[in-house]
């Protein structure tokens, strides 16, 4: 990272256990930032340092867990990144800056552009910093999902297969995936041909 900001000093968390308190006050962080963050923050880590969360929703709409899948599921072409001020509301912090997304491609090829989003919005936040503005609108939330969800077999239309496995095709996350007796078939790099999709396979026999 340190390459993407050769003007700041930078200390990389990779694990919660890293985030405490004792390491925290040797270096005395003026900015915390968390992206693709999925553990809960510490009280006494967001109380007393300025953190900042991003997550892949217009909130307060899609407050909560697995954003990508749930918003693709939902027939979103399009999100935006959401820098919020890291509270003890699940992603209910009042919001620094927002930044457009799209959602086409695997949830690797997303991920990865939501990197280099993220990466300008740091920058951003740092270089021009503003006071975070309270969230406006109805809130909607996100039940984060289950590698059980991942089934697509109730399914009946390409576009919905499609999207199915594109959105778990990416790394960290559990493939889309069919049962058919004692045999498991996991699929990733789903292409759409005409009225049909075709995918690689990968089959297990059940344990």
């Amino acid at each position: 990272m340190r390459e993407k900001f050769p003007d700041f000093n930078i200390l990389r968390f990779k694990s919660p256990e890293e985030l405490v308190p004792e390491i925290l006050e040797k270096i005395s962080p003026e900015w915390i930032f968390f992206p693709h963050w999925s553990w809960i923050i510490p009280k006494s880590v967001h109380e007393k340092y300025p953190c900042v969360i991003f997550h892949m929703t217009d909130v307060p709409y899609g407050r909560g867990g697995s954003p990508l899948q749930n918003l693709i599921v939902r027939g979103h072409k399009s999100t935006v990144i959401s820098a919020l001020k890291c509270q003890e509301e699940l992603d209910g912090g009042p919001v620094y800056l927002k930044k457009p997304l799209s959602l086409e491609g695997t949830a690797e090829e997303i991920l990865q552009r939501a990197s280099n989003i993220i990466t300008e919005m740091i920058k951003e936040i740092v270089l021009n910093p503003k006071p975070p503005s309270p969230q406006i609108g109805p809130i909607t939330k996100f039940i984060r999902r289950k590698p059980s969800d991942g089934n697509f077999a109730a399914l009946n239309t390409p576009e919905g297969v499609f999207d199915y496995i594109r959105m778990l095709d990416g790394d960290g996350y559990p493939p889309a995936f069919l049962e058919s007796g004692n045999m498991f078939v996991e699929f990733k790099k789903a292409l759409r041909v005409g009225d049909t999709v075709e995918a690689i396979a990968v089959i297990k026999v059940k344990k």
